[in-house]
């Protein structure tokens, strides 16, 4: 039997897209909160944690990056953005602009994954034949 890391960037591209789902949910979610009274915005951050994981290794290929990622460690949360002030009366710091940018920005983020997926299984098809 074999070892492969043939599947490392579609597991990698699928945190990925989880993460984008997860910001997406969050970003609706400040919407629908737009105008509850002390409601602080939140947010996720999957980049620095894919960054952190991967890490700034000079010399080193991103396959080799890729392969000796710990996927388990490739897992996001929501935080509270407490940082972004609010003028509101009501302390609510959610900006209805600001969140439909951020969720058309990451409409098109899911859908690059996505493509990106679908892309990697057309190689690993390609190969097989």
């Amino acid at each position: 039997m074999f070892s492969t890391n043939v599947y490392s960037y579609i597991n990698v591209l699928n945190k990925a897209a989880d993460a984008s789902w997860l910001r997406e949910e969050t970003i609706l979610n400040n919407l629908a909160n737009v105008d509850t009274p002390g409601y602080k915005r939140k947010d996720v951050d999957f980049q620095s944690v894919l960054k952190r994981e991967l890490g700034n290794m000079k010399y080193h290929t991103l396959d080799s990056k890729v392969d000796h990622a710990d996927l388990s460690r490739l897992n996001v949360s929501t935080y509270i953005d407490a940082a972004n002030y609010s003028y509101r009366i009501d302390k609510n710091n959610v900006d209805v602009d600001t969140e439909n940018v951020e969720l058309a920005s990451e409409k098109i983020r899911y859908d690059a994954l996505a493509d990106s997926i679908s892309q990697e299984f057309v190689r690993l098809k390609t190969v097989i034949k």
